[in-house]
């Protein structure tokens, strides 16, 4: 699962590869911001753990990971 997390006054996105499912980011994400817990904490497919501040999210997009193009087009 590619996860995007948008943070309050930071030029770039996160971006994550996680193995949670959408269903487990998704209910992170709504306890980080309905007040459940402070940080939004997530862990990649590498078992390393993210952690942002739930008052810096600007937003969450969850979605599935793209398989990887290899090579050159053909015109």
């Amino acid at each position: 699962m590619e996860v995007k997390i948008g943070v309050q006054h930071a030029p770039r996105e996160i971006v994550v590869e996680s193995g949670q499912s959408a269903d487990e980011v998704e209910k992170a994400v709504a306890d980080a911001l309905g007040g459940t817990s402070p940080l939004l904490s997530l862990e990649d497919d590498k078992g390393r753990k993210i952690l942002v501040p739930a008052a810096k999210l600007a937003y969450v997009e969850i979605g599935e990971s793209a398989p990887r193009k290899v090579g050159f087009g053909v015109a």
